[in-house]
């Protein structure tokens, strides 16, 4: 602990003018508004696909390919991206992370040929990388322990409500102005947003909105800091020899197949399916976006309940709901393809999003209950490296089999199948804190 920092975050929050009650809670905004940006980027692939199959001639497997690309490249610069945030500090690495890849998404409304779209969409990856393990630092820092699950929920809800905003406004730009302005716009916001967090966001020990009795009450509870890596406990490649780290790995493996297979594919399955106009797609897709994110919200706050009132720690509440969660959206995802009418299809699109957001949402909370407080961001970009790495596959898979096929079928009952197994690797290996595992 710097004493130097504490005494000057007491003494610039000691002016009552400049503090408020609960400041904690208003940092999420910008973690909330910087990943709905974030999403608004990935997602914006999927609403320009029928466009971009029409006026580039791609076929669905190169559309999946885009998707296959993106995560391979993303799993890949999770591993440095980690390293790096918990080396030189999360506001630093988020703000130009965001620069980078909202660059990245404006020029891809410039390209025309497959091979500037897979370049695009490597560059994009390596930007967005470092987005959310520099949320869960952020977290780590601003929240005690036992609200980081609610915290977290409330975040990373912004990878739905994103996904959700998405088709009613990327349609509406589409229509009116083509498929290449989806790209120019989100890339101009994401630039925005940058440099307006470089300006006015502070670390906890440097607020002056912080009331000395909140960051005592934030730091009471592990929080108030951002530690580096030169106070780790252990060396950064011995995350590696963890049964829990290796849980965190598969189990999110497993989520991430079937959340990307909603994330690429989901419109194209309405309009393949049912035949639905562009219009109605802006209503249809945004449905079960908004089911994924109060998912995940809910979720977030069971947790911290079951923790207040000393039914589960912080580590076991969110291990029980990862493990309900994830069964029940391997339920919803298996059932998809065999219900008939659009209503029963958007009813289990939303739950198993709801399942499937909330599973993701706690995993990420996970991270700072399993990692030393100066290695959160690590520990969350080498479980975000497993996820993104193995799902990647789950695009281009979806996409052959549609292609071969001409249904959706096999695919969803693969990824709901896979997505079921979140369950064995979260309970069965995810146990333990790092510091607290026996030795190897």
């Amino acid at each position: 602990m710097d004493d130097k920092l504490v005494a000057n975050a007491s003494a610039s929050t000691a002016a009552p003018a400049t503090t408020r009650a609960n400041f904690r809670w208003h940092v999420l905004a910008w973690l909330l508004i910087g990943g709905i940006i974030n999403y608004l980027d990935r997602a914006n692939l999927a609403i320009a696909a029928p466009g971009m199959i029409h006026d580039l001639g791609l076929t669905r497997t190169q559309i999946g390919l885009l998707g296959t690309v993106f995560s391979w490249t993303y799993a890949v610069m999770q591993l440095p991206a980690g390293w790096i945030i918990d080396r030189f500090g999360a506001k630093r690495v988020y703000a130009i992370g965001m620069i980078w890849w909202s660059v990245a998404t404006l020029l891809t409304g410039v390209v025309g040929s497959v091979a500037g779209l897979v370049l695009m969409r490597v560059l994009l990856a390596v930007g967005e990388a470092p987005c959310w393990p520099t949320s869960a630092k952020i977290t780590a820092a601003w929240f005690p322990a036992k609200e980081r699950g609610f915290a977290t929920g409330i975040w990373d809800s912004s990878s739905k409500w994103g996904p959700a905003l998405a088709p009613a406004v990327l349609v509406a730009l589409m229509i009116a102005f083509g498929w290449r302005s989806l790209f120019h716009v989100t890339g101009m916001i994401g630039i925005v947003f940058a440099v307006l967090f470089m300006l006015f966001y502070r670390n906890p020990s440097h607020s002056q909105r912080l009331s000395r009795e909140e960051f005592a009450y934030i730091e009471a509870g592990g929080g108030g800091h951002e530690h580096s890596l030169d106070s780790a406990p252990i060396k950064w490649r011995a995350l590696f020899a963890s049964q829990s780290v290796w849980g965190m790995i598969l189990g999110y493996f497993c989520a991430i197949w079937l959340w990307n297979l909603f994330l690429v594919f989901l419109p194209l399955y309405l309009i393949d399916r049912f035949h639905i106009t562009l219009v109605q797609l802006g209503v249809y897709a945004s449905i079960p976006w908004f089911g994924g994110a109060l998912g995940e919200i809910v979720a977030g706050f069971i947790a911290a309940k079951l923790v207040d009132r000393g039914i589960a720690s912080p580590m076991v509440a969110k291990r029980v709901l990862i493990v309900i969660c994830s069964l029940g959206a391997a339920l919803c995802a298996i059932a998809l393809p065999f219900v008939q009418t659009i209503g029963a299809t958007i009813t289990l699109m939303t739950l198993g999003l709801a399942c499937i957001a909330a599973t993701i949402g706690n995993a990420w909370a996970l991270a700072g209950d399993i990692a030393p407080r100066s290695m959160i961001a690590s520990v969350s970009a080498i479980q975000n490296f497993g996820g993104y790495f193995g799902g990647a596959f789950s695009p281009v898979v979806a996409g052959f089999i549609v292609d071969r096929t001409g249904s959706y079928t096999l695919a969803f009952v693969i990824g709901g199948a896979i997505a079921g197994c979140a369950a064995l690797f979260y309970w069965g290996m995810a146990r333990r804190a790092v510091a607290t595992e026996p030795a190897r």
